[in-house]
Parts: structure tokens; sequence; C-alpha cells
């Protein structure tokens, strides 16, 4: 069986982290700390905090803004339910959207029907890796008249003076939009590096802070590091210079990454631009080449002259299909020894969301991807004879 997106766990990961259990560091500690200045450089964000997982990440944010009862985000139909739900845990709306066709991204004309005085943050989702339209998602909560519509309720809202861009990049860490890569794009990225992402530390996710000058994103940082650890002002890397005595400053969260996570993240960021994506582009190029001639299928977008993806998912439709063929169709390939996926089952399909009262009718193009879109294998050590069989069990299963 070709699996969908094992990790790649090799001797050097292996190493890292029998280091890591050996120097007495196994919770957040000095290799965590390392993995955070790695990441800010890396991605060119102003500063970097890891967690235990981007959901955290999304949700501490929010909070930190003071998202709650009354507010609303708005969010695209087509992502993964981790997006809405953080916003739930807060009490507040999820408002969403539909989705672009061609990119599965969040659309700017779709913001201006929605937008009200209580709307608070957008999250966009780089759907697949490939980066939503930034410049004009920061334009648009930046135009006077948007600006003139937003309502803070909190200093740190007036002091931001409009929505937060708060983005979804779980898929996106090492895409470049505009040469710039994700991280740097807007208010605040968040990253995920589960097991199944381009990057894992096994679990385990980054907030990228990228506030206006007039935000002191190196002390945001600070107190999102308490605020991750309940509250507690000192972690156990603090206190073991023997000054222990803490304090607890506010009601926090327990979030945190540990060294052994960190230790994995380590070895693949070192890797992750000269080794990491350029598999994953084969792999890209590779289905492209197969199915784009072949006109039952629509290969994803994964690079423009302004954007270049970060090679996470393969979402291949199949032209004129519906959700029931679609279903059968992978029924077929996984019987030939192939593991494929479908990314993402659309918000308002899901019982929650649908009991909310949300309508999948209200969102066409969404259901419209989703009913014929199948997820290729994309992995590091997926082979060309891998890619081939593949290759062979889609059309077959067609």
């Amino acid at each position: 069986m070709i699996p969908f997106s094992p990790p790649r766990i090799d001797e050097k990961i292996i190493a890292e982290v029998v280091d890591t259990l050996k120097s007495g560091w196994i919770t957040t500690g000095p290799k965590t700390k390392l993995f955070e200045k790695k990441l800010a450089e890396y991605s060119g964000a102003k500063a970097v905090l890891c967690l235990n997982s981007a959901t955290a990440g999304l949700e501490l944010m929010l909070r930190w803004f003071g998202v709650g009862k009354g507010d609303e985000v708005i969010v695209p139909a087509y992502t993964y339910c981790a997006t809405a739900n953080v916003v739930i845990h807060c009490g507040a709306k999820p408002v969403m959207v539909d989705v672009d066709e061609n990119t599965f991204n969040i659309k700017i004309d779709t913001l201006k029907k929605v937008i009200s005085k209580r709307t608070k943050v957008i999250m966009p989702v780089d759907m697949g890796g490939f980066p939503c339209d930034y410049d004009a998602i920061n334009e648009f909560v930046n135009a006077p008249a948007i600006k003139n519509l937003f309502t803070p309720n909190n200093p740190i809202q007036k002091e931001l003076g409009r929505i937060m861009v708060l983005s979804d990049a779980a898929h996106s860490l090492g895409a470049v939009y505009k040469g710039r890569k994700t991280g740097s794009l807007c208010d605040v990225t968040v990253f995920s590096f589960h097991t199944v992402k381009n990057l894992t530390t096994a679990e385990g996710g980054a907030v990228a802070l990228n506030l206006p000058e007039n935000f002191d994103n190196q002390e945001l940082y600070k107190f999102l590091c308490v605020a991750s650890l309940h509250g507690q002002n000192k972690d156990a890397l603090a206190k073991s210079t023997g000054n222990w005595k803490y304090d607890v400053i506010t009601a926090g969260h327990k979030m945190n990454m540990t060294d052994i996570q960190a230790s994995i993240g380590l070895v693949e960021l070192e890797r992750y631009d000269n080794d990491t994506l350029v598999k994953r582009k084969k792999i890209f190029d590779f289905y492209t080449h197969a199915f784009s001639n072949d006109k039952r299928f629509i290969c994803p977008i994964y690079e423009t002259k302004d954007i270049k993806s970060s090679y996470h998912v393969y979402l291949l439709r199949i032209n004129n299909c519906t959700e029931e063929q679609r279903d059968e169709i992978i029924r077929r390939i996984t019987s030939k020894g192939v593991a494929v996926n479908v990314h993402f089952q659309p918000l308002p399909l899901l019982s929650f969301y649908k009991n909310l009262g949300y309508k999948i009718s209200d969102f066409p193009t969404a259901y419209k991807n989703y009913s014929c879109e199948i997820s290729l294998p994309v992995f590091y050590d997926l082979t060309d004879e891998m890619m081939e069989t593949v290759v062979n069990a889609v059309k077959e299963s067609v």
C-alpha cells in the first residue's frame, strides 16, 4: 500500500531526539528557543512562539485580541474545522465566505458582503500551501471605510484600529508571496507542524508575529510565552537558574512546545528549502505532467508569477464529477493499493455547523470544488515508480 503522507523519520532526526533525551531538557528548553529563533529568521517574522499545535496558536491570538461574545470572525467555508472551532471556543461567531474556484482561497469580493461592525478578525487560509492574496486583504482592512466601521472593544483593538488579519498558514510554511515568505505577510501567521505537514514536530505549531510598528512584537512574544503556560511568568528554563519563585499574572492555557518536538523541527528546518521543498515540487510537477493534458482532470495551481506554493497538498479535481462518483473513485483507487484523501469537507457539511444553521447551498464554489477533489500522496520518500502507480490507479479508477 502506498501511504498518503507518512512523516520523514531518518537517522538525523533520531539522533537529534536522542540528544534531547540525554540532555535532561525534554520540556520547553533551549532547543525550543533555538527553533523559535530560526523560524523567525526563516520566515521574516518579527518574533515566533512555538506551541503544541496550530489550533492553540489561533485561539491564543484570538483571545489576546479580545475576541468574544458578540464578535464575528470571517473564515472560508472551505477549510479544516479547527479554523472555525477556535472562534466558537472564544464565544464568537464564525462568518463563512465562499472561495475562489481555482485557488480554493478566500476572495476579497466575498469579504465586502459580510463585513460588519462586529467583525474583529479575518482568518484567510492558504489551502494546499498556496498563499492567499495578502496585499488585497491588507489593503481591504486598511481602507478608510472599513476602518471606520471597526468598533474596538478593548485597548489592544483600539491600538490596532482595524480588523486583525490572522492567517491560518497551517499548510504554507516556506511558501512565497511577491518575494516574501509566509509569516511576514500580515499581522499574525500561524503554522502547523502536525505529523502530515511538510515540516513536522509530530504535533506542534507556531505563531509568527508581524504586527505594525506601534506594537512591540518582542514584548508581545514574552507575554504570549506566559499566556501559553498557565499565566506563569517563569518557565522551567528560567527557574533552572536558581531563582525559582514565580507569579501567575493571567489565567492562561497550557500550550507550550517541548524540546523533543523542537529537536525534530530543527533538523527539518535546516534541510527544508534545499531538500524537502525540492522533492515536493518534483512530485507536484510529476503529477501535473501526468494529468494536465487529460481533460478528465483539473490540476491545482501551485506557481504563478508572484506566488510559489509550499507544495503541501496536491488538490486534483475530477472534471464534471459528482460527490458520489468521487467517493466511488476513491474506493477504487484504494483497492489498487494507493491511499488518497480529500481536503476538506466544507464546514457547512459538518454536523456541528449544519446544526448551527450554516447551509452548504450558500457556498456553491466550496461545494463544487470539494465534490470532485482528491488529494494525492505527497511525501519525501515517494519514488518515481510509486508516483507512476498513483497516476495509473487514479486514471484507471476514473
